[in-house]
C-alpha cells in the first residue's frame, strides 16, 4: 500500500533536487508537466544513476519501455555485459525477468494511476552482506492526464559503509529486496517558481 506523502520523505539530496526540477516543470497543480520542461543543476554523471521510459498502452497493461538506461544502473541489475546500445529499446519486464519486475511493478503502476512521483526504499543485502538501502524516485510526464514518460532515478547507500554494487538488484542476487518505504508524493503540491540560472542542464 502506497501511503501519501510530501517531498520531504525522500531522503536522498540529489533525488531532493530531481523531484524539485520536477515541481518546477509544473505549469498547474493539477497537471502533469513536459519533458522538455524537466531542468536541473546537477551533474550529467547523475544520469549513471538514471532510467527513462516509455509508457505503452495503461493501466495494468501498461509496458515501460527503456529509453536510457545509466551505467551504475546496468552493473546493480547485473546487465553491464550487455552493449549500451542494446539496453535500450527494451521493456523492463525482457530487461530485468519476471521475478524482479513483480517486485517493482507497483512503484510504476502507481505512479501512471496517481499521475505523481512516487517513492520506495528497499532493504537488500550485497555480496559480502552489508545493509544497502535501494532508493527509487519515479517521475510522471505527459500531456493532459494521461502519463506518457517516467525518468526514474536509482540510489544506493549503505551506513556500512563502501559496499558491492555488481548485481545488487539482480536475479542472482544475495537476498531479495525488502520494500521498508512505498510512498506517492501528493501532498503540499504546490508549482515552484522557476529558475533563472543560465547553467541549467536538460537530463532528457
Amino acid at each position: 500500500m502506497f501511503q501519501s506523502a510530501d517531498p520531504s520523505v525522500v531522503k536522498s539530496i540529489t533525488q531532493r533536487v530531481l523531484l524539485n526540477a520536477w515541481l518546477r516543470a509544473l505549469r498547474q497543480p493539477n497537471a502533469l508537466p513536459l519533458p522538455r520542461d524537466f531542468r536541473t543543476d546537477g551533474s550529467a554523471d547523475e544520469r549513471a544513476d538514471m532510467m527513462e521510459f516509455d509508457v505503452i498502452g495503461s493501466g495494468d497493461a501498461a509496458r515501460f519501455l527503456i529509453t536510457q538506461e545509466g551505467t551504475r544502473l546496468a552493473t546493480a541489475y547485473g546487465t553491464e555485459h550487455i552493449e549500451p546500445a542494446q539496453r535500450a529499446n527494451r521493456y523492463l519486464d525482457d530487461a530485468i525477468g519476471p521475478e524482479r519486475y513483480a517486485g517493482v511493478i507497483l512503484s510504476y503502476r502507481a505512479c501512471l494511476a496517481r499521475k505523481r512521483p512516487t517513492y520506495t526504499v528497499a532493504t537488500v543485502q550485497d555480496a559480502d552482506g552489508k545493509d544497502v538501502s535501494y532508493e527509487r524516485l519515479l517521475l510522471p510526464f505527459g500531456r493532459g492526464d494521461s502519463v506518457e514518460h517516467i525518468i526514474g532515478s536509482y540510489k544506493a547507500i549503505s551506513i556500512e559503509g563502501g559496499f558491492r554494487l555488481r548485481n545488487l538488484m539482480g536475479v542472482t542476487a544475495k537476498t531479495v529486496p525488502v520494500i521498508t518505504v512505498r510512498a506517492v508524493i501528493d501532498r503540499a503540491f504546490v508549482p515552484a517558481a522557476r529558475p533563472a540560472a543560465r547553467d541549467s542542464i536538460e537530463l532528457i
